[in-house]
C-alpha cells in the first residue's frame, strides 16, 4: 500500500516526531549531506568568531564573492549569493517570471512549487526507468521549442543521481538560445561527483549568457542550518535584477564567515572526495548482488533503487528501518516514481554496512 505520509529528505524533527524515537539516535541516509560533519576548519574559526554576530555582515559580501570566484575560478562579478540555493530558485523565478518552463523529472519540487505559485505552468521531460534514468539530449533538444521560456535541469539529478555531461549540457544550451530559453541549473550535488569537472556547466558561463548555475553548502559542506547558496551567472542585466529583489543583508555575518573558510579547507574536501569514490563504488557492487532491487547507477553521494519483489513496498523498507534508526527516502513522492521506489544516501562505511544488511533481509525474494 502507498503510504499518505512523506517526510522531505534530512526533516529529523518530523521523523522523530512521527515515529516517537529520539532525533539524535536516528541515522539520517534521506538528507543526502556528507556524514563527515562541518569542516573542522569551519567549526574552529566560528567559535573562534562567535563575536560577528555583533555586526551586519558586509552589505556587498566582497570577500566571500572573491572566495567563491577562487573556489570555482570565475570572474567575480558574475556571482550571486543567497539565503541557500532555495532562495536563488525562488528569487531567479520571480525575476524571469517563465509562464511555461520544461523540467527534467523525476526531480525536486521546488522548482515546480516555485513556477506555479507565480502563475507559470510546469511541463516535465520525463527520464524513464528503461533507460535508467539517463537522459538522451537529442530528444530533450528535439523536445525544445519557442513555447518554453525556462528550462531546468538539476545535475546530478534528485532523486535520480544520474548527470548529464558538459558536452551535452552545451549542445542544449545552444539550442535554448535559438529558441531564447533561459536555463537554470542545479548544481547542488555535483562536488560529490568523481569528477565534478565532466558535468559541471560553470566553464559555459562566460560565454553563456542564458545559464544561470546554482550552487551551496547544505549538502557537500554538511551545513544546511547556516543557509547559504550562490549562483553563477554572466548575464548582468539579470544579476542586478535578482539582486534588486533580495532583502538586505540576505546572509548573516556567521554564514558568510564560515562559507569562506569551509571552501579553503582542502583537507576535509579531499577526505570528502575519497569517502565518496570509494563508498559509492563499493554500494553499487554490493547492491549489483541484490536481485530483487534495480540499481540505478548514481554519480552523486546517494542512490534510487526500484523494489522488484512485489510483496513489498518502499512504505515497508522506510517503515523496517526506522524501527532500527535509519531514516531513507520513500520516492513515491517524486513525479513519476510510485511506492516500488527508494532512495538513500551514502554515510559512513559501517553505517552503510548496516542499511545494506537490512535492505538484502528485506528484499530478497523467498524460495
Amino acid at each position: 500500500m502507498k503510504s499518505e505520509h512523506y517526510l522531505h529528505g534530512g526533516d529529523l524533527d518530523a521523523a522523530s516526531a512521527f515515529y516517537n524515537i529520539d532525533r539524535n539516535s536516528i541515522w539520517d541516509f534521506s538528507g543526502n549531506i556528507n556524514p563527515l560533519g562541518v569542516s573542522p576548519k569551519a567549526k574552529e574559526a566560528l567559535m573562534a568568531n562567535i563575536d560577528l554576530i555583533t555586526t551586519y555582515p558586509d552589505k556587498h559580501y566582497t570577500h566571500l564573492k572573491k572566495q567563491i570566484s577562487h573556489y570555482c575560478s570565475v570572474n567575480p562579478s558574475h556571482i550571486i549569493v543567497g539565503n541557500g540555493s532555495t532562495e536563488l530558485i525562488s528569487v531567479s523565478i520571480k525575476t524571469l517570471k517563465p509562464q511555461k518552463v520544461l523540467v527534467l523529472g523525476p526531480t525536486y519540487s521546488e522548482y515546480e512549487r516555485e513556477i506555479t505559485l507565480l502563475g507559470g505552468t510546469c511541463e516535465y521531460f520525463e527520464l524513464k526507468a528503461q533507460d535508467s534514468f539517463i537522459l538522451d539530449p537529442s530528444k530533450l533538444i528535439h523536445t525544445l521549442d519557442a513555447s518554453f521560456d525556462m528550462l531546468i535541469l538539476c545535475n546530478p539529478n534528485n532523486p535520480t543521481s544520474t548527470g548529464i555531461t558538459m558536452e551535452n549540457l552545451e549542445l542544449i544550451l545552444n539550442t535554448a538560445k535559438k529558441h531564447d530559453i533561459f536555463t537554470l541549473i542545479d548544481e547542488t550535488y555535483i562536488e560529490f561527483c568523481d569528477d565534478p569537472t565532466v558535468y559541471s556547466a560553470v566553464p559555459l558561463i562566460a560565454q553563456h549568457d542564458n545559464l544561470l548555475v546554482l550552487r551551496g553548502i547544505s549538502k557537500f559542506f554538511s551545513s544546511p542550518g547556516l543557509r547559504f547558496g550562490y549562483g553563477l551567472c554572466s548575464n548582468g542585466a539579470l544579476k542586478t535584477s535578482i539582486e534588486h529583489l533580495q532583502n538586505p543583508w540576505t546572509i548573516n555575518s556567521l554564514a558568510a564567515f564560515a562559507a569562506q573558510v569551509m571552501l579553503t579547507d582542502t583537507d576535509y574536501i579531499s577526505q570528502t572526495h575519497q569517502l565518496f569514490v570509494a563508498e559509492r563504488n563499493r554500494v553499487i557492487k554490493e547492491l549489483t548482488s541484490n536481485d530483487a532491487l534495480q540499481l540505478f547507477v548514481p554519480a552523486a553521494n546517494f542512490v534510487l533503487l526500484k523494489i522488484l519483489n512485489p510483496a513489498i513496498t518502499s512504505y515497508t523498507i522506510l517503515e523496517a528501518c526506522m524501527k532500527e534508526g535509519m531514516l531513507i527516502r520513500n520516492a513515491s513522492s517524486f513525479p513519476f516514481l510510485d511506492d516500488r521506489y527508494i532512495r538513500f544516501c551514502f554515510l559512513k562505511p559501517k553505517q552503510n554496512d548496516k542499511l545494506l544488511t537490512k535492505l538484502k533481509q528485506l528484499t530478497m525474494k523467498k524460495e
